[in-house]
């Protein structure tokens, strides 16, 4: 019996993978992808509550092997009186899968593995396929694909091409393909004054102003005007915070935060020696020590257009009759890992409702996007 991609999504669904819990979701995958052929293991890292599962199958031991890979665990589902339909029910209503994951990632899985199937019923493989499935995406993202990967190293596995199931599109599938995303950087700034009273400023150093400055300063810094594959790199404070709930004492502290967004222009390096170099200018001039912490949430990367981007656009274009657009826009993924092991896309359904109360797609979408990807298949295995 045929793999039904819509039914495989809701069986997934159904299990409540908040991260960094599977709850049987790699168990319901596993299962599917077994009765296929493929040889499945399930890497586990971290200790406790931090203990995340993982799963790789492949089927095939020859090169090239194509990758698919994507997460199973989801964000938690919030205030539940906000959703109409049960977030881990699955319902489908006028043609429509609701539930958490239905658009960000589980329904692209569950196409994997139908196009899969279909394409090894009517193709003999040349080659491997294999399917990188972590439940560690939408948390810190330290015990899933980047661990996987090392592991697959050490074993000496390789990965030719791979395609992550994110929603990247915009409207309808395989209208936008990601080919590469900017990176993130997020930087703590903390201002050390003095404290006192409003009434003798002159005894206290107040670390507000300073502060204040250099955040102006940084925010209506330019950093870029955008380069030929990305949009201009953004800069956004978060937080301005000095914890002081009386109003007639100057804080000892303040402290902001601030993400960057970068295109191929800048480095974390170079963007931290800037924001170096403007910390220490309002800091000479004010004589507040302002501090700075910075983590490198993701660097930028790029795959060039070329044979393996024209290759996924046009079995888009086939199987839609759209020109695919490729696109950089976006947060960052589990790409960010492979991209340091092979050439990497993004495609999967519409991402509008990911995230949100009553997350959704539509049914005919996630047959439409397995469509795509069984094309792809077929196009990478005959060339």
């Amino acid at each position: 019996m045929a793999i039904d991609a819509v039914g495989l999504a809701q069986d997934l669904i159904r299990k409540p993978s908040v991260t960094p819990k599977d709850e049987g979701a790699l168990g319901v995958l596993q299962t599917a992808l077994t009765s296929l052929g493929f040889s499945c293991e399930r890497p586990a890292f971290g200790e406790g509550a931090d203990r995340v599962e993982n799963l790789w199958a492949r089927i095939g031991n020859e090169a090239p092997n194509f990758c698919f890979a994507g997460h199973s665990d989801v964000v938690p589902p919030g205030d539940p009186s906000l959703w109409k339909h049960d977030p881990f029910a699955a319902e489908i209503v006028d043609g429509v899968l609701y539930g958490r994951g239905a658009a960000d990632m589980k329904s692209a899985i569950a196409a994997f593995v139908a196009a899969t199937e279909r394409f090894l019923k009517d193709h003999k493989l040349k080659g491997s396929i294999s399917l990188l499935i972590t439940g560690d995406e939408e948390g810190d993202a330290i015990n899933g694909t980047a661990k996987v990967l090392d592991w697959l190293k050490s074993r000496g596995e390789t990965i030719d091409h791979c395609l992550v199931g994110e929603p990247t599109s915009t409207a309808a599938p395989g209208d936008t393909i990601k080919n590469g995303r900017r990176g993130s950087l997020t930087v703590k700034l903390t201002a050390h004054g003095t404290q006192g009273h409003v009434g003798y400023p002159q005894r206290a150093a107040n670390p507000i102003p300073a502060l204040a400055e250099l955040v102006s300063r940084l925010s209506a810094h330019r950093l870029d005007l955008g380069t030929s594959h990305f949009e201009p790199s953004t800069l956004s404070f978060t937080t301005f915070d000095v914890g002081n709930r009386a109003g007639n004492v100057i804080p000892a502290e303040a402290r902001a935060q601030l993400n960057i967004r970068f295109n191929d222009s800048h480095s974390p390096d170079s963007l931290l020696s800037w924001i170096g170099r403007e910390r220490d200018a309002v800091a000479g001039r004010s004589g507040i020590r302002i501090e700075s912490e910075a983590v490198v949430g993701a660097h930028v990367f790029l795959t060039e257009p070329g044979p393996f981007t024209d290759l996924i656009k046009n079995a888009a274009n086939r199987m839609t009759n759209r020109e695919p657009q490729l696109s950089t826009t976006g947060g960052t993924s589990d790409a960010r890992f492979i991209r340091h092991t092979c050439p990497v896309v993004e495609l999967g359904l519409a991402g509008a409702t990911m995230h949100k109360a009553d997350e959704c797609v539509p049914v005919a979408d996630i047959k439409r996007l397995s469509d795509i990807y069984a094309q792809i298949l077929a196009d990478y295995f005959a060339r």
